[in-house]
């Protein structure tokens, strides 16, 4: 396998590391907003916009949490260098 080959594999396996990444936070985070008592916050808190707003958060909060973890995995990449 030549480099292109090689650096193409490479960015393929980040990428499906941060998509899997990025659903498992946001699966994390949609667990976590369970515990608040989000119903004091709403009119009608079972409905449709209620739980429209939960995984807005969730997707939000998700994301978010999963964008740190992957840019402090890059950035520990770079100290490699330094020893």
């Amino acid at each position: 396998m030549d480099y292109v080959d090689q650096m193409n594999a490479s960015i393929g396996m980040k990428g499906m590391l941060n998509i899997v990444l990025v659903l498992v936070l946001i699966g994390v985070s949609w667990w976590s907003l369970q515990e608040l008592k989000l119903d004091s916050l709403f009119k009608r808190p079972r409905s449709m916009q209620a739980k429209l707003l939960q995984i807005l958060l969730s997707v939000a909060l998700g994301y978010q949490v999963a964008q740190f973890v992957i840019d402090y995995l890059a950035w520990s990449t770079w100290f490699s260098g330094i020893f």
